[in-house]
C-alpha cells in the first residue's frame, strides 16, 4: 500500500479536496495519511505592552483542530480508506515535506485554489512550494466554486 500525503487546512474547500483525495486513494490502494501545519505564533497577540503569550488560547486553538482533523479522518475511513492524521507545528511546506519522507509516501495531494498572485491564484502558494521541492510527485487537484 502506498502513503498518500493530504495536507489539510480546514478551509471551505477541505471537503472537496478530501473528496478528491479519497478517488485517488481508492484508484491506487492507497493510504491516506493527513497532516494540519498549525502556526507557530498561535497564542500571540499584541497588545498595550507589546507581544505576549497566551498559552491557553493556544491550546484551545490546537484542541479545536485536533476534534476537525479526527472528524476528517473519520470521514475517510466511512469511505473505506485506511488513514492516520497528525498535527504538527511550524512552517507548512518543511513540514509537510518532513512528513513525507517520514512516512515514505508516495504522493503528496493538494488543492487549485490560491490566495494571492496571478499563478497563485491557480495553483496556491503552498501547492507552488511544494511543488517546487518534493522528491516525490505532488498531485494538483482542481478545486472549483
Amino acid at each position: 500500500m502506498i502513503n498518500i500525503i493530504l495536507p489539510v487546512d480546514f478551509g471551505e474547500k477541505t471537503d472537496q479536496l478530501v473528496d478528491g483525495a479519497v478517488k485517488f486513494a481508492k484508484e491506487v490502494n492507497g493510504k491516506i495519511c493527513l497532516i494540519h501545519v498549525a502556526p507557530t505564533d498561535i497564542g500571540f497577540a499584541i497588545g498595550d505592552m507589546g507581544y505576549q503569550y497566551f498559552p491557553e488560547v493556544e491550546e484551545n486553538e490546537i484542541r479545536e483542530e485536533l476534534v476537525l482533523l479526527n472528524k476528517i479522518n473519520q470521514k475517510v475511513l466511512a469511505h473505506g480508506v485506511e488513514c492516520e492524521h497528525i498535527l504538527k507545528q511550524g512552517i507548512a511546506k518543511d513540514i509537510i515535506l518532513e512528513y513525507s519522507d517520514l512516512k515514505n509516501a508516495s504522493y503528496i495531494v493538494m488543492g487549485s485554489h490560491g490566495r494571492s498572485g496571478i499563478y497563485d491564484v491557480f495553483v496556491g502558494s503552498l501547492t507552488k512550494g511544494l511543488t517546487k521541492s518534493s522528491k516525490i510527485p505532488v498531485l494538483v487537484l482542481p478545486i472549483h466554486e
